[in-house]
């Protein structure tokens, strides 16, 4: 998959203020220049702001009862075992860590939802291990017909629990773009910029969509195969909400908020060719830079969703492709 470079973007993130460029594979022709330019309106508006919100990534097992009443017997029992659970994960890895469970219950099935710290990986593996030893450990004390460990199975696409609670990270992006930076980088308003968006924001809410970012699923793709990300969590990354509003000078305020951010920069694929060195250049690379990699995903998303936009309300989305898109047979 070419290979492209978008940027550079200023980011005031957890660490203070660094400046990256940020690699994209994809095969989509207008994709590097777009987020190129929204990066440019984003710098000037002083660089974006960025902050993790939280990192636990969920597992919910199933346990099947004879009844209703069986099930919430069960349930019952789940509190006073959490600190045993706890113990039992630290002797599975030294990097992951059970934060919290709780039972719900769905009629006479009993669903386990484990919240799990991961290091800087992914970490699916790890809280799937774990979450199969928790189950198992409940079913040993309360006898359930079946034993599911992914029995409510959000692995892999959207879902509106993951949607409103998070998943694996979550962060939010923030800028203010001054007037004339829209003006002479985009030729557009503020106001045509937060027209748009509500007017798409009614097609979302028609479609019965989780996802009120506009083409997030562009940028991550291609972050995620830049960084050797598993790609099959773009379905659940790839969702979030986009506000954009006058602020009291008259400039535009945009923000990202990205909730379900599944990725890691240690483990999988992110030690592998490129990848390695795609995460080197970002500052991305290894153990402790996994909260850096989420705000630069949070970042890129409201830059190329801010420059398309930008190109729907002037006009010159299709043009744009017609120019730089791979759209032409050989």
């Amino acid at each position: 998959v070419p290979l492209g470079l978008a940027g550079p973007m200023v980011v005031h993130g957890a660490e203070g203020r660094y400046e990256v460029c940020v690699p994209l594979a994809t095969t989509e022709g207008a994709l590097v220049a777009s987020t190129s330019r929204g990066m440019r309106l984003l710098n000037a508006g002083g660089g974006v702001r960025t902050r993790l919100l939280a990192s636990r990534l969920t597992q919910s097992p199933m346990l099947v009862y004879p009844s209703a009443e069986a099930a919430w017997q069960a349930a019952q029992q789940v509190p006073a075992r959490v600190e045993a659970w706890r113990a039992l994960v630290r002797t599975t890895t030294q990097h992951g860590a059970l934060l919290d469970a709780h039972a719900e219950l769905a009629g006479r099935r009993l669903i386990l939802v484990l919240g799990f710290s991961t290091g800087d990986a992914l970490g699916i593996n790890m809280a799937a291990r774990a979450a199969d030893l928790i189950s198992a450990d409940l079913a040993a004390a309360t006898a359930p017909s079946e034993r599911h460990v992914h029995g409510e199975d959000v692995e892999k696409r959207a879902n509106a629990r993951a949607r409103l609670e998070g998943r694996g990270r979550s962060a939010y992006a923030e800028v203010v773009i001054p007037r004339a930076a829209l003006r002479d980088l985009a030729r557009t308003t503020p106001e045509a910029m937060v027209a748009i968006l509500r007017s798409y924001t009614i097609g979302f809410e028609r479609l019965g969509t989780h996802n009120h970012l506009v083409q997030s699923a562009n940028t991550l793709g291609a972050l995620y195969l830049a960084t050797g990300q598993d790609i099959a969590y773009l379905g659940e990354s790839a969702v979030g909400s986009l506000d954009f509003a006058l602020d009291a000078q008259g400039d535009l305020y945009a923000s990202a908020h990205v909730p379900c951010l599944l990725l890691g920069t240690v483990g999988g694929g992110t030690g592998q060719g490129t990848a390695h060195e795609c995460l080197e250049l970002l500052g991305c690379s290894g153990a402790g830079r996994s909260e850096r990699l989420a705000e630069v995903a949070a970042a890129t998303v409201l830059a190329g969703d801010v420059s398309l936009m930008a190109a729907f309300t002037a006009g010159e989305f299709v043009a744009a492709h017609e120019r730089l898109g791979r759209n032409r047979p050989s």
